[in-house]
């Protein structure tokens, strides 16, 4: 090789590595993009709100009068459904990612329960409160409760589930599913013991990501019937009876923080927008609590495992 094709090679590798890092400069702009928007509005909403957060903001029931207006029945009923919505869609999701990814067989049935799947993950989320008001309104008869609400969401968060459970289940490497089945256990032992706690980081981040989407959901509630004016709280969930606990709650009517804060930035007064922009913060800071608490089980769980 002469000097004249050393020079050539030189020049393209010097050419490609213009082109990566002009890549790699894009992309870190798009990144920052993002990143800098979300936080000028999560400034913006804390400069607004902040100094009207207190216990009362809290403790409050919704009024006509701003100043005394607080968010009680609000994040309450987001607890509540939020409580729906888990138990509702995270069993589902991820056995039925188990057996899409450990039991189903290989057929053109099983191609086609997957491509819908991937599909509804995508699918708007008004879509989801349509289904919901016939399905679980009319149909089934739950009425307008924090039961619809939370079955309603978690449709809509059960694909995103689904998914990210067979996405970490795939990360599994072989070995260790052909080690257990060399030792003489069954498929279920082997999902029980090896598969899901290996994959359980991966799925619990695929759940808080589904979560964080449904707590802000607004279009599927709204659609279901959720009330924008609420000044009471739902019955209890435990009595002072045996069995000591209640499921009325179950089927009240409910409101949510995107709900209420939709009712108050709705209004004309400036008072109005101050408490909007609270609720957001607060809302936020509740979404990004349960990220960091999923890095943490994340982190945690990975730690703990022992290949």
């Amino acid at each position: 090789m002469n000097q004249q094709d050393l020079q050539a090679i030189r020049a393209i590798i010097t050419r490609h590595k213009r082109w990566d890092m002009l890549f790699g400069l894009l992309g870190l702009l798009a990144l920052m993009v993002g990143v800098l928007t979300l936080t000028v509005l999560f400034a913006d909403m804390a400069i607004k709100g902040a100094a009207r957060i207190d216990y009362d903001f809290l403790t409050n029931f919704p009024s006509r009068r701003a100043g005394s207006a607080g968010i009680l029945s609000a994040w309450v009923g987001t607890i509540l459904v939020m409580l729906v919505t888990a138990f509702s869609a995270v069993p589902l999701g991820v056995a039925a990612g188990v057996y899409l990814e450990e039991y189903a067989p290989k057929n053109w049935m099983t191609d086609i329960i997957e491509i819908n799947v991937t599909n509804l993950a995508g699918v708007p989320s008004i879509v989801y409160g349509l289904l919901a008001l016939g399905l679980f309104v009319y149909k089934f008869g739950f009425g307008q409760s924090i039961l619809s609400a939370g079955l309603t969401l978690g449709l809509l968060i059960l694909p995103v589930v689904i998914v990210a459970t067979r996405e970490s289940i795939r990360a599994i490497p072989q070995m260790v599913r052909e080690g257990a089945y060399a030792c003489g256990a069954t498929t279920w032992q082997t999902v029980r013991d090896h598969i899901v706690p290996y994959s359980s980081a991966g799925i619990l981040t695929g759940v808080i990501i589904g979560m964080a989407r449904a707590i802000g959901e607004t279009a599927p509630i709204i659609t279901i019937g959720a009330l924008t004016f609420i000044a009471f709280l739902p019955p209890a969930p435990y009595t002072e009876v045996f069995p000591f606990i209640s499921f009325e709650w179950l089927t009240a009517p409910f409101t949510v923080m995107p709900i209420q804060m939709f009712n108050w930035t709705s209004r004309p007064e400036a008072a109005f927008q101050v408490n909007a922009a609270a609720a957001g913060f607060l809302l936020v800071l509740m979404t990004l609590c349960m990220n960091g608490a999923a890095i943490w089980l994340r982190y945690r769980l990975r730690r703990n495992i022992k290949w």
